[in-house]
């Protein structure tokens, strides 16, 4: 029978450590149902009581079938665990699982905590016990537990036994600096296990300062450990942490891991890590890694053209996993047959069903060719991606034109001598052969300025009951190419009461028209699924 790995996500925590990167609460929410779905085990959420962010996500967040985790410190010397203010605020997070992070190392006992040696092992044990009270599943993460293990083996052990026998469900190995070398880990694990800590309470935490955090990962688990910590796309402080997006389809399709081991991530599940993966980038407003393992958008790209030849003929020739595995799809040059295979594959998913051969598919493809060198993305853009198709294929209602329309920007004192912008635009559109003009502008009804794009709202009509209820959840900007060509690029994310959430693209040197673009992409894309496709019907009933 496959033993048990267990896979500890801290994108939430240590993610959020990477230089540039903050989650609001929502963000953290998203990301939290994303890992859930995924499969993962735990969910680390963050230090409770350390910021409103991560307090506010305890607070927020649902019932997840991953254990959820709270994240904090062994209580200080001098005190009591049960006085330690900044272990209550821990508990208080109301968790079923609690991380506190100890020193292992020690020098780091005494020169950075200043307290001896005894003292660090009694607030690991006193911490731990207080945990494991309250009726919470206990983890300790062994900080610099290899460097420590280096320096003085007997006391880094005399640590995890302080842990172990408190209670504590699992014993985390934190490779803190990053640079120890996976023949050292699996070494380490080994005397750690034979010293009497058990393999199936043993985790490991390692980093990539050295781009050896995933192959330390898979070493520490050769040596016994099971439980597996680490942040999708590798998330991290300085270099990063190990990847759970590389390491999740190496232990579900590379043996010896996939037969020996079972994980909570499904065949199935994994089908959505790509997906899961391009959400995060997303949401950071980062380029995604087009290199990446697995899932990133040239693991499977066969530009040279023998090797697209061999991959015609048989895909394993140039892949060492088949795409879909990973919901990723296999790039060819767009003249290749190969290409409209894939293209075909993406319409049906759209609900738009092409016969192989049909014209209309090298048009496609020659203007998605086109379009992505203009700066265009569909990678996450599936809504803009169908209307591209449905102009080519004849199959984009005729809802409305926009004749033109005029955006200005204000900004100047309020009678409460504030400064406040009011954004204001004028809209022509054409709507069964009637040209209607409307003027809004961009304030709330709480008198806030939501911005230019809010303020393109138009008179649609017998269809402006349908996109009352649509609102712009997200908005991305990102500058492509560069110099005196460079042009932006908008995504944005939209929503309807009935919870459809869809991403289109707009590109252009002017912000605004590239907003717009996306706008009306969108609004058509919600028409189409709440009218039909005959846009001379009106509305559906």
């Amino acid at each position: 029978m496959a033993e048990k790995l267990y896979l500890y996500d801290t994108t939430l925590r240590d993610g959020q450590q990477t230089q540039g990167v903050q989650f609001s609460t929502a963000e953290k929410l998203r990301i939290a149902e994303a890992l859930d779905e995924l499969g993962v085990d735990y969910i680390e959420g963050g230090w409770p009581g350390a910021n409103p962010t991560d307090s506010a996500f305890f607070d927020e967040v649902g019932a997840t079938r991953a254990v959820m985790t709270a994240f904090g410190m062994t209580k200080r010397a001098g005190r009591s665990a049960e006085n330690d203010d900044v272990l209550a605020a821990v508990l208080n997070a109301g968790t079923q699982a609690v991380c506190l992070v100890g020193k292992t190392h020690d020098y780091h006992v005494t020169a950075a905590l200043g307290i001896t040696l005894e003292e660090n092992v009694e607030n690991i044990r006193a911490s731990v016990a207080h945990i494991v009270a309250q009726g919470r599943q206990a983890l300790f993460d062994a900080e610099h537990f290899f460097d420590g293990w280096k320096a003085n083996p007997d006391y880094a052990l005399s640590c995890l036994r302080a842990a172990l026998e408190a209670g504590a469900r699992w014993i985390v190995l934190c490779d803190t600096n990053g640079g120890t070398l996976p023949h050292e880990a699996h070494g380490i694990v080994r005397a750690v296990i034979e010293g009497g800590i058990p393999g199936d309470r043993l985790g490991i935490h390692t980093h990539n300062d050295t781009e050896t955090a995933v192959a330390t990962t898979l070493a520490a688990v050769d040596a016994g450990a099971r439980q597996i910590q680490g942040t999708l796309n590798g998330l991290g402080e300085r270099c990063g942490n190990a990847n759970l997006t590389s390491l999740i389809p190496t232990l579900l399709l590379k043996e010896p891991y996939a037969s020996a081991y079972e994980i909570g991530v499904s065949r199935e599940g994994l089908e959505g890590l790509t997906q899961t993966s391009r959400m995060l980038d997303e949401i950071l407003n980062r380029v995604p890694m087009r290199q990446a393992p697995y899932v990133g958008s040239s693991a499977f790209a066969h530009k040279a053209g023998l090797h697209a030849s061999a991959i015609l003929k048989d895909p394993s020739t140039y892949e060492h996993i088949e795409p879909g595995q990973v919901g990723n799809r296999r790039v060819i040059p767009m003249s290749n047959q190969a290409g409209q295979s894939n293209l075909r594959r993406r319409l049906a998913e759209a609900g738009l069903e092409v016969k192989k051969g049909d014209p209309a598919l090298a048009r496609i493809l020659e203007r998605i060719k086109a379009k992505e060198a203009e700066g265009y993305t569909y990678d996450t853009a599936q809504a803009s991606f169908e209307m591209l198709a449905r102009e080519e294929l004849g199959q984009c209602p005729d809802f409305f034109e926009v004749k033109r329309y005029r955006v200005t920007i204000e900004r100047r004192k309020n009678k409460y001598d504030q400064m406040v912008s009011l954004s204001e635009a004028v809209v022509v559109v054409k709507v069964d052969g009637e040209k209607k003009l409307s003027v809004s502008d961009s304030l709330d009804n709480a008198g806030f300025d939501r911005g230019p794009v809010n303020a393109l709202a138009k008179d649609l009509g017998p269809y402006q009951a349908v996109i009352d209820d649509m609102r712009l959840v997200d908005f991305k900007v990102r500058i492509t190419q560069g110099g005196t060509e460079a042009v932006t690029r908008v995504i944005i994310d939209s929503q309807d009461g009935s919870g459809r959430r869809w991403q289109t693209v707009g590109v252009s040197a002017n912000i605004v028209d590239a907003s717009f673009e996306a706008l009306l992409d969108a609004v058509r894309w919600k028409l189409i699924r709440d009218c039909g496709e005959d846009g001379h019907d009106g509305p559906a009933a």
